[in-house]
């Protein structure tokens, strides 16, 4: 694994503006960035990336089987008891799910270490899936890379074929509403990007803001035209679901959500000590605990102390001998706090790099890459593109 400098191709703001990836500076600090880029070699990629994202998802998959049937893991999850009986109807009915990213520490030596998984509403989809694959095809086309490079990314065509099957058993002729909140330039473009490869699947879609949406007096959600919203793709988390006002009409509106509900499982920092639990000493986790339980002395004098529900390294704070070292603030300060050994995300000529490794179904499907001059990863890190060539 190495980080290579590179020449930013001249025409990429342009090129970007024109297909609608607005937040490429993000307050006038460059949000993409193609000054440099990471090289794998193809066994990096299958044997410490691709095979252990596949391993974590199915180790979750078998920790929500086994959450829904336990009053004491839902507690511990923070999901609010109105709603375990919802929460396992949909694991129990098999409602279907599209995608999710995890996020490593490598440094290209192994084994890849998973720090969490961010399951429901994860962000930088469009860069990782379509706008990365467009500058590695100029970079070739213009000989700046050799003809035989490539790029560990199948995420649009998996996307796509698992939004055929949506239509096909869940959805079928009906549309398909995707919702974003309004003033934030990533989610719009995230929502528009899914949004469009819903439309190459062959599904009738249409957009609506969450502020928008309503619920009728029979209870169903509504859009603007007061039509009956049947299907709804929202990036809007569970968690913030759960505390709204229309929360105890979620039940009976008959919509299918994307994600399902029993991705408010998956979606919180709960999960990392239940795995650490009943995965003890596996190669890809950290030691973790939740604050107010017992804590083993696996964890250590350095470790990250992270809110049960937070996002973009909000929060997050790194300890080391009873002193905070890092701390980014924000607003998730109400739920509760887990705390994992630290484990240094690598530097390369002092960027900090967080590799995240999209799952798409149950599948792995590719990574996006982070960049940040601290070892916390924020919502105004870097984005960077990366190549296979062995």
């Amino acid at each position: 694994m190495q980080r290579i400098l590179s020449a930013p191709r001249k025409n990429w703001k342009q090129q970007a503006d024109s297909l609608g990836f607005k937040f490429h500076t993000i307050e006038g600090e460059k949000y993409w960035d193609e000054s440099a880029y990471y090289r794998f070699s193809l066994q990096q990629i299958e044997n410490d990336l691709e095979a252990p994202t596949e391993e974590i998802h199915q180790m979750c998959l078998q920790l929500v089987d086994k959450a829904v049937q336990s009053e004491e893991i839902m507690t511990l999850l923070r999901i609010p008891e109105q709603y375990w009986d919802y929460v396992q109807q949909s694991w129990a009915n098999s409602e279907p799910h599209l995608y999710g990213r995890m996020d490593f520490a490598y440094d290209g030596k192994g084994p890849a270490k998973f720090f969490e998984y961010n399951a429901d509403t994860p962000t930088s989809l469009y860069e990782s899936a379509f706008f990365q694959w467009l500058w590695l095809e100029e970079m070739v086309s213009n000989g700046q890379l050799p003809a035989e490079t490539d790029q560990f990314n199948i995420i649009q065509e998996m996307l796509i074929e698992a939004l055929v099957l949506l239509k096909q058993k869940h959805v079928r002729n009906e549309p398909l509403y995707f919702a974003s909140c309004k003033d934030t330039d990533e989610d719009y473009g995230t929502v528009e990007y899914f949004r469009d490869c819903a439309t190459q699947a062959g599904l009738t879609t249409k957009f609506i803001y969450v502020e928008d949406i309503g619920l009728s007096p029979k209870g169903a959600f509504t859009d603007l035209e007061d039509m009956t919203i049947p299907a709804l793709f929202k990036l809007y988390p569970w968690e913030f679901m759960f505390e709204e006002e229309f929360g105890p009409g979620i039940e009976g509106s008959e919509t299918l959500f994307v994600e399902p509900a029993w991705k408010s499982i998956l979606s919180n920092k709960a999960i990392l000590p239940l795995l650490w639990k009943e995965f003890p000493g596996h190669p890809n986790l950290l030691p973790s605990y939740f604050e107010e339980g017992k804590i083993g002395d696996d964890l250590g004098s350095h470790f990250v102390k992270k809110p049960v529900f937070s996002r973009e390294g909000s929060n997050i704070s790194v300890i080391e001998n009873g002193q905070q070292t890092d701390f980014v603030d924000g607003p998730y300060d109400d739920s509760g706090y887990i705390l994992q050994r630290f484990h240094p995300v690598p530097s390369f000529s002092g960027n900090y790099t967080l590799i995240g490794s999209w799952v798409v179904g149950d599948r792995s499907a590719g990574i996006g890459i982070r960049e940040d001059s601290s070892v916390i990863t924020k919502d105004s890190s870097r984005f960077l593109p990366h190549i296979i060539l062995d």
